[in-house]
């Protein structure tokens, strides 16, 4: 089954999200819009992993995540990968929880590489897909709505409390990705 790690997003999370996407549509560019309910941070992506294997994923989550305190997430900046000039990935990105989702990606990369798992190549990015650029059309109008949001006050965003990280399973199908949840490991530490 093809897998992820992930932490999930609140309601209000998603609504501001929701938001964003419907500002940047007003661009007319050629953009996958992600459904907003699928929108999550990820952690690690797994790919192809069969039933044993998942066992031990979620043993290895279980003991990462009696290590970690729980954190407090907030969007910060709207951009796009690999550049705002030649888009690909459109993203919203963290502002509180920045680095401590980046030890926690790096903590379960480490531990999964010891069970067979090969280690991310790029450095951990926190960052919320929420939609992919399929042609160059509208580029330039969807530049300008991307970088009128840098000046937008995020003030008002919502606050999250991440408390647990998810394996999630990924099944593709013509209308989009459905994701299902495999496992929940509740961040545990006190001090």
């Amino acid at each position: 089954m093809r897998t992820f790690i992930a932490i999930e997003l609140s309601a209000q999370i998603h609504e501001s999200l929701a938001q964003i996407q419907a500002h940047l549509k007003y661009s007319g560019a050629d953009v996958k819009w992600v459904e907003n309910n699928n929108i999550h941070l990820t952690l690690k992506f797994l790919g192809e992993v069969d039933d044993k294997k998942v066992e031990e994923v979620k043993a290895n989550l279980e003991a990462i995540a009696k290590e970690t305190r729980p954190f407090e997430i907030t969007l910060k900046d709207v951009g796009a990968f690999p550049k705002i000039d030649y888009p690909r990935v459109i993203w919203a990105g963290l502002d509180k929880g920045v680095q401590e989702s980046k030890v926690l990606a790096e903590k379960i990369d480490e531990a999964l590489s010891g069970i067979g798992f090969e280690k991310e190549a790029r450095p951990f990015a926190a960052h919320l897909t929420i939609g992919r650029v399929r042609s160059p059309k509208n580029k330039a109008a969807l530049k300008e709505k991307i970088l009128s949001l840098h000046s937008t006050s995020y003030a008002a965003c919502p606050k999250q409390s991440i408390n647990s990280i998810f394996l999630f399973q990924s099944t593709l199908t013509p209308s989009g990705s459905i994701y299902t949840k495999l496992h929940e490991a509740l961040l545990q530490r006190v001090i």
